[in-house]
Parts: structure tokens; C-alpha cells; sequence
């Protein structure tokens, strides 16, 4: 087993951090371009996870809602694990700016009356969807306060 490994989460020691947060996982030059991917994590690792209905929902929501707030989006997965997202931007971006651009797709979240693409002809799953699941993750997240949301690690870990 190797003391260090390629992928940054899995040099993350997931005992420590505290759920909900929004966090700059890496910043990476391409090209001359910057690169900002963030973890979103919307739950505590380890202790609970997003069930896939209500993952693939909010990563359909999420990711059709949050282009609408900005031009800089790159990409929002979910997580293999199902505890969050990670979100790639163009540019060097803080976790508050991060954090007020998720609120902000989240907040949109609540307001959907349908999942975007989730038909045979737009997904590859379509069936397991469940968009009720889905606003109830995003208001757990929402109830999290913006200074928390930035803090990522225990405090006695800091």
C-alpha cells in the first residue's frame, strides 16, 4: 500500500473532515489555463451516504442549474462513494465563491418540478430517479451556514 496516491481524495483523511463542506481539492495548470476542481460533500464519509436515486437526480438538477449561474463550469459528478460532488471550474476559484455558486443551483433545486433529462432518449438510466430525494438532500446542504460550509477539517485538527 502506497503512503501517497495520484487521485487527491484518496490522500484525504476522511475520518477528519466534517460534512457539509465545499473545499478546493486541487488547482491544476492546463495549457495555460487554470483549473479549480472542488469537493462538494454533502454528507459525513463513512456514516452515510446520498442513495443513487436521489445522487442521479441532483447531479442531473445540479448539473443543468448550476451553467445557468456561471460560464466557468467544466463538469459536476457525483462521488463513487455517493457522499458529494466534486465540480471542476475554468479559473482560480475560492470555496466561497464555490460555495455561493452551489447555494445558489441548490436553492433552483427546490424550486424543480421535473428532472432535466430523464427520459430514454436523454439518460442512460432514466428510471432511477427520485426528485423528491433529491430537494431533500439540497435542503440538508442549504441548512449548513456559509462559515460552516467553509470549514472542512475537526477544529482540534487545525
Amino acid at each position: 500500500m502506497s503512503d501517497r496516491y495520484n487521485v487527491e481524495s484518496f490522500n484525504l483523511n476522511h475520518t477528519r473532515v466534517v460534512a457539509p463542506y465545499v473545499r478546493v481539492a486541487e488547482v491544476k495548470q492546463l495549457n495555460g489555463e487554470t483549473i479549480t476542481k472542488f469537493d462538494l460533500r454533502f454528507t459525513q464519509p463513512n456514516e452515510r451516504f446520498i442513495p443513487t436515486d436521489a445522487l442521479h437526480s441532483l447531479e442531473h438538477l445540479m448539473a443543468e442549474y448550476i451553467r445557468n449561474h456561471s460560464d466557468n463550469v467544466i463538469d459536476l459528478s457525483p462521488m463513487g462513494c455517493r457522499t458529494g460532488f466534486y465540480l471542476i471550474m475554468h479559473g482560480e476559484k475560492t470555496p466561497t465563491e464555490a460555495a455561493k455558486l452551489l447555494r445558489k443551483t441548490l436553492a433552483d433545486v427546490l424550486e424543480a418540478r421535473e428532472v432535466p433529462g430523464c427520459s430514454p432518449v436523454h439518460c442512460g438510466n432514466y428510471r432511477d430517479h427520485d426528485l423528491d430525494a433529491a430537494k431533500l438532500w439540497a435542503r440538508r446542504f442549504l441548512t449548513a451556514g456559509m462559515e460552516d460550509l467553509l470549514k472542512v477539517f475537526h477544529e482540534d485538527d487545525l
